[in-house]
């Protein structure tokens, strides 16, 4: 909630500056969106926009049941999907992702994804580094970081912008932490609060840009907080969230209804209704057209989870009961986006990674569930220049475990930050205290050759 306390006295429109001026309730890591927005830009801003797109497959997708099919093992590991030919030769996938296979070689499939902590979260896929240790304030997600290192596009968009939607379960939900990189480069979270809080409530433009003139008259609020991380730049903030609310700039790129027809159709609608049971996400193609709205209005980093693949079995329905449901839906949603990417021109400055915390056990248990199996994972690469039409590593007879070229969390994420013009071995963010640390573990882990 935009929030602006005055004085007593009278505007000129007749409201007691002593009232407040309210603005929606735009979420961003739980402080209100002045507070978070980046108080100046570095230098260069605007020569190139590139960007990623990060589809996060709440609660671990089943790989062998995806993009690294074991037709040959016995059935209790190999399932019950076959696999279908692709369009580059040697490439099988899913039978019930038919797009996708006719656009393989705009894909990079990653079949051997290792470095899981194994926890139901999304931090890792966010962040890209282990929960512990930390280094002090913590490590900024990966959109927090590009928003620190990069700043904006434009006054209008946030360069980070998570639209992970509330739901039970928390550690889901995260829409990344901006930790060292500092609260004012958090993402901003629309769905947090409902994207229609970006709609003015209750007052005109020229109201809004009258009652501006308070923000000339709020230093006496510095002396009153005692958290520099806040306080910092905050009249940049307030005077970039005032353009945000009066250019409409965000909030028409997360209305979809301006979209025709077709580009609606093209991707599908899909449901904000939980996708599953307990503490499901929503499974919404909506969010990947969203997606692509936000990175041309100017966002850097554009972060979506999508369903929930946390199949256990009965009594909510079986691995492959959900999967018939969920693999088709991300078949369409991101096969629209591929091609809209490409359509739009944008799609050699536009990143696209699909992945989850971890993998599935590859032998099916009673209750016809897959359960947690962080020895090996799967992920989706395309745009952003990488080269495409191939698959890196393999996996045993039974998808157990990698039998060639195992590939780190942060080996992806170093080509995300590569594709974005960053050197990891010579960027880096200052902590807490002033130390600097890179954006990953460059001695250990570097760029996918393959990719880049």
């Amino acid at each position: 909630m935009l929030t602006i306390q005055g004085s007593g006295l009278k505007l000129c429109d007749g409201v007691s500056r002593r009232s407040f001026l309210k603005i929606g309730s735009l979420a961003m890591g739980g402080l209100s969106l002045p507070q978070l927005l980046q108080a100046e830009a570095t230098a260069g801003i605007g020569a190139s926009h590139r960007s990623v797109i990060m589809v996060f497959l709440t609660g671990g997708p089943p790989h062998q049941d995806m993009v690294d099919l074991k037709p040959e093992a016995p059935v209790e590991y190999r399932g019950e999907f076959s696999p279908i030919r692709s369009n580059v030769p040697g490439i099988d996938v899913c039978e019930h992702m038919p797009l996708l296979a006719q656009r393989m070689d705009r894909l990079a499939v990653i079949r051997t994804l290792v470095g899981s902590e194994g926890r139901h979260s999304a931090y890792q896929c966010l962040h890209g580094h282990p929960t512990l240790p930390q280094p002090p304030g913590g490590w900024p997600c990966f959109g927090s970081a590009i928003s620190k290192l990069a700043g904006p596009v434009n006054r209008e968009t946030p360069a980070a912008v998570s639209l992970q939607p509330r739901i039970g379960g928390q550690a889901w939900s995260d829409p990344g932490q901006p930790g060292f990189a500092g609260m004012r480069h958090a993402p901003f979270a629309p769905n947090a609060s409902g994207s229609k809080d970006l709609v003015l409530q209750g007052t005109s433009l020229h109201n809004l840009r009258d009652r501006r003139s308070l923000l000339k008259q709020i230093d006496y609020l510095k002396a009153r907080l005692d958290t520099t991380d806040v306080i910092d730049g905050m009249d940049t903030q307030y005077q970039q969230a005032f353009d945000i609310l009066m250019s409409g700039r965000l909030a028409e790129a997360l209305n979809v209804d301006s979209e025709d027809t077709a580009t609606r159709e093209r991707y599908g609608y899909g449901s904000t209704e939980p996708a599953g049971y307990g503490d499901a996400g929503w499974l919404r193609n909506e969010d990947f057209l969203i997606a692509r709205r936000l990175v041309e209005a100017g966002a850097r980093v554009v972060t979506l989870s999508f369903g929930r693949w946390d199949w256990h079995g009965q009594p909510h329905g079986t691995n492959f009961d959900n999967a018939r449901d969920h693999i088709p839906a991300l078949d369409q949603a991101l096969s629209a986006l591929l091609d809209d990417l490409k359509d739009r021109g944008l799609d050699r400055d536009t990143s696209v990674v699909v992945w989850g915390e971890f993998g599935r056990t590859p032998k099916i248990n009673p209750r016809g569930g897959r359960d947690h199996w962080p020895a090996v994972g799967c992920a989706l690469l395309a745009g952003g220049g990488i080269r495409t039409g191939q698959v890196i590593g393999a996996t045993n007879a039974r998808a157990e475990r990698p039998v060639d070229r195992p590939v780190h969390f942060q080996e992806v994420f170093a080509t995300l930050y590569h594709n974005l013009g960053f050197d990891v071995d010579h960027t880096t963010i200052e902590d807490m205290t002033g130390r600097p640390q890179y954006l990953i573990d460059h001695a250990t882990y570097q760029p996918l050759p393959e990719l880049i």
